[in-house]
């Protein structure tokens, strides 16, 4: 197959901002992603300042390097405003908030479906102690779609979740179409983003989503620990948080004042000390990615991920990704053995080699084998996975 047009040098890219590309075929960047230089030269940076007079760096780069990621992801998103936009340590951590501070009713209901990440169920289970049923639909074409919505929805579910590109079978959610449903029925719509944020446009606006995180390790090419939350204004506003950081609260430098009531938007989730050199990289690939352009990077690592998927089924592998190109992302998921032992033995050789790739398990127990893209990676790192088979 022809890839689709590249508008951006990836061999510049990878000289630049990835030079692990010269040893390694990395192929795990829904695992943990490498930073680039730029956002690994920030954080260092940062550190050193740390060790130093650190309290007259908080005062002269981080209170700005704040206020630049809160501009960053507001663009990134086309959120409305940038207390709509919260740092946070991870998705899991960001989801577990908004769903703690929804004002639940009895019966409400959650829909989400079978093949989502923990990070992205867990939280809304949580809620069963009030009285919140959630439902877990089998996924159709490896994701949540409206078709399935418009069978299990009914007059008490208040909130869809679902992953904008799932985790394990690489399936592309149609953000559009689901948001689109929700908005009709007045239903919350929250996205689990972190597979997704540094590959593919997502405009909250557009695609009338209300709650969306994203730890930073993965797509979003960041250090762990690190991430960013949006959630919607008129939304964030009616929600009460369980846990209430000190600067999340209105008059919040008012150390004595002791007053709760939390601040406007997104912001009322803010957790307490930030951390510094995690937000320094998140603000340096987002701007990379920017450079790149979002939509060059999806029509590049779509067409590399749809290269794999080709490949793998001429050679008579079980693809379990999608294999339509609208309907998948830049992660690959097929069965090399039905073993555990022999995929892990497989994938120990291909480490041995420099290509780094992992297992997953699906619910039956069963071992599949998970290739995951990002912009810097060429046409030869899957040539060099496919040649190892």
């Amino acid at each position: 197959m022809d890839l689709a047009p590249v508008y951006y040098d990836v061999e510049a890219l990878r000289e630049n901002e990835f030079p692990l590309s010269k040893e390694f075929t990395y192929l795990n960047h829904a695992s943990i992603s490498p930073l680039p230089q730029r956002a690994e030269k920030a954080a260092h940076e940062a550190i050193t300042h740390l060790a130093n007079n650190a309290f007259a760096f908080w005062g002269e780069q981080v209170v700005p390097i704040f206020n630049q990621f809160l501009e960053e992801g507001r663009r990134y998103l086309n959120a409305s405003e940038t207390n709509e936009i919260c740092p946070i340590t991870s998705t899991s951590a960001g989801l577990n908030a908004v769903a703690n501070a929804i004002q639940w009713r009895e019966g409400d209901q959650v829909i989400l479906c079978d093949v989502e990440f923990p990070s992205n169920v867990y939280p809304w289970l949580a809620q069963e102690r009030h009285g919140v049923e959630v439902k877990i639909v089998p996924a159709q074409h490896g994701t949540l779609t409206v078709e399935l919505l418009e069978r299990e929805v009914t007059s008490r579910t208040r909130l869809i979740a679902v992953s904008a590109v799932q985790f394990f079978t690489g399936a592309k959610a149609n953000l559009h179409a689901l948001g689109e449903f929700c908005r009709q029925h007045d239903i919350l719509f929250a996205v689990d983003a972190i597979q997704a944020i540094g590959h593919m446009p997502i405009n909250v606006e557009a695609m009338h989503i209300d709650i969306l995180a994203s730890g930073g390790q993965k797509s979003l090419m960041a250090l762990t620990g690190v991430g960013l939350l949006y959630v919607r204004r008129s939304a964030a506003d009616k929600m009460i948080p369980s846990s209430i950081g000190p600067n999340a609260t209105e008059d919040w430098e008012f150390w004595l004042h002791y007053n709760p009531k939390p601040l406007e938007g997104a912001h009322r989730f803010m957790s307490g000390t930030l951390n510094v050199p995690g937000l320094f990289t998140v603000v340096e690939s987002l701007r990379l990615f920017e450079e790149l352009g979002r939509e060059h990077i999806d029509a590049y690592t779509t067409a590399l991920s749809t290269l794999a998927i080709e490949k793998l089924v001429e050679k008579g592998f079980t693809v379990l990704t999608p294999y339509a190109s609208q309907y998948h992302g830049p992660i690959v998921t097929f069965q090399y053995a039905t073993s555990i032992e022999e995929t892990d033995a497989f994938i120990q050789k291909l480490a041995q080699q420099n290509i780094v790739v992992t297992r997953h398990l699906n619910a039956k127990g069963e071992p599949f084998i998970r290739l995951s893209i990002h912009c810097y990676n060429n046409e030869q790192d899957i040539e060099t996975f496919l040649h190892s088979l």
